[in-house]
């Protein structure tokens, strides 16, 4: 018996210059997919990248598989085609805020409501970098930038509730300077038969600057984040002294310890929920509740390129042509002399 293949970092590292701005947090996003590929264990020739237009969509280019750098907000169905056609591929898709909530919406939704098996990394900046410095679907409201010189009018999309209202089985965030969850999050994708989405909150330092800093700065990130476990309780803070509870509807953070509250009140993440209730609420905190990263929803569903894969093979079994060249052979034919 053959032994099992120990794949390294090294080996998911292509021979390029990686081409983005000095301190840019898409190289943390890029190292920690390579360590997470080689925990995986999936060869090279066995993993597709797919991305669109925007400075993560050069991510392909960084990795040693197979890769296509498709066009500008097309990356969701090029992947969708991928991974249909061959399904015993690994797929990532890797896209931006601009790339994949502008111009590939449609897409996107389409991707998470049909629960195809591809592994979505959402890089997450709240502005448009590669065409230097205009608002994108996720930037908050009143933002200054070159296309809103007077601060936007819109409310931002929240990539999470995209996702969990297209009824999407698998949704995760991380933070470009937490690369410990960020691995964690996509191998736990990966393992996930379905559409599995990471936001990645990353910094563009040219841009957008610290658009991140209330959350990401390591003296602040303890008490301002959550990482949700499955089958844990939902504890955080700097002395693991804080948790969430249910106050009528609504989450609450509160410190054990103080008036009455003791662990056992504190909420147990339970990620396998089928009712999306409670993850909505927990993916959408901000304000005076921790932001919430690590895996908040991984639930089973049909999953499209497997029935689609099963269809096909049905009918074959009813037919006796199973192919596009056995079809054409049973057609009227002509020699030419």
């Amino acid at each position: 018996m053959m032994e099992p293949i120990t794949y390294k970092p090294q080996d998911f590292k292509s021979d390029q210059d990686v081409r983005w701005c000095p301190g840019c947090g898409d190289h943390a996003i890029l190292n920690s997919l390579q360590k997470a590929m080689a925990a995986i264990g999936i060869s090279p020739d066995e993993t597709v990248v797919i991305s669109g237009i925007g400075c993560s969509s050069r991510l392909p280019y960084y990795v040693n598989a197979y890769g296509m750098h498709t066009i500008h907000g097309r990356a969701a169905a090029i992947a969708t085609g991928v991974k249909t056609a061959n399904p015993k591929l690994t797929v990532w898709q890797v896209t931006g805020d601009g790339d994949c909530l502008a111009i590939g919406g449609n897409h996107f939704i389409h991707e998470v409501r049909r629960n195809v098996d591809v592994n979505v990394v959402l890089f997450n900046n709240e502005i448009y970098g590669l065409t230097k410095g205009q608002y994108s679907p996720t930037s908050k409201l009143g933002f200054v930038s070159k296309s809103s010189p007077y601060g936007t009018v819109e409310e931002p999309f929240r990539p999470a509730e995209l996702t969990l209202g297209a009824r999407g089985t698998f949704f995760a965030r991380t933070l470009d300077v937490d690369l410990k969850t960020t691995q964690d999050v996509m191998i736990q994708a990966v393992e996930h038969k379905g559409c599995s989405v990471i936001e990645a909150l990353v910094n563009c330092v040219i841009f957008n600057d610290g658009t991140h800093k209330a959350i990401s700065d390591k003296e602040i990130r303890a008490d301002k984040t959550i990482v949700l476990k499955d089958g844990e309780p939902m504890i955080f803070g700097k002395n693991n002294d804080k948790g969430l509870i249910i106050d009528g509807f609504n989450l609450k953070a509160v410190t054990i310890g103080e008036n009455g509250i003791t662990e056992k009140d504190i909420l147990v993440h339970d990620a396998k929920c089928q009712d999306p209730t409670l993850h909505f609420k927990l993916s959408n905190m901000h304000g005076d509740l921790p932001v919430a990263l690590g895996v908040i929803r991984n639930v089973d569903a049909l999953v499209y390129d497997q029935a689609v894969e099963k269809q096909v093979t049905d009918v074959q079994a009813k037919h006796a042509v199973h192919s596009l060249e056995e079809y054409l052979h049973t057609l009227e034919t002509w020699e030419i002399n």
